[in-house]
């Protein structure tokens, strides 16, 4: 057992690993999100670049998720990554409802998590959880919903055309 270990319950170092997995299966969707915008019959490089940090910022999650593991003395246990439920993400539209989904899947593990840190009496736990990620998850569901909004309104072709240069940059 860890030294530095104190008042960590395992059901929270359990959970932990879980968030850690949930993360790292978010970072394969949102690869293969970019993976599809960038074929050259899709050619969308707004979106490509999107996902893409998207993808890295769900590896930077689950690394501050192990360093937090670490610090407390856990263990990092990981698991096999599933592969994304779907190869094909459909219009700009479809994959962007598909990532708000996800987050909101990502937000409610991140609930989870803080309750179970709350039922254990672990308040430094609770509070990394609040300061250092769900505001970060509120404003990326956020995010997301505005832009699935708009897309729903542009539409397809043409209308998607200028959301990725207009909106997503190149």
């Amino acid at each position: 057992m860890s030294t530095c270990r104190q008042r960590y319950d395992k059901e929270n170092e359990a959970g932990l690993n879980k968030h850690i997995n949930l993360e790292l299966y978010s970072m394969y969707v949102y690869t293969s999100m970019a993976s599809q915008f960038d074929r050259d019959d899709v050619d969308l490089k707004g979106f490509v670049d999107y996902f893409w940090k998207s993808a890295s910022d769900k590896m930077d999650r689950a690394s501050t998720l192990m360093t937090y593991q670490n610090l407390r003395g856990g263990r990092i246990n990981l698991k096999d990554i599933k592969k994304p439920n779907r190869d094909e993400w459909g219009s700009a539209a479809e994959a962007m409802e598909a990532a708000l989904d996800l987050e909101k899947t990502v937000n409610q593990g991140l609930l989870d998590l803080d309750r179970t840190a709350e039922e254990h009496l672990d308040p430094e736990m609770s509070h990394f959880i609040k300061r250092e990620l769900l505001t970060d998850q509120v404003e990326r569901m956020k995010i997301i919903s505005g832009y699935v909004t708009n897309l729903q309104r542009v539409g397809p072709g043409h209308g998607e055309y200028h959301f990725d240069h207009e909106t997503l940059g190149e």
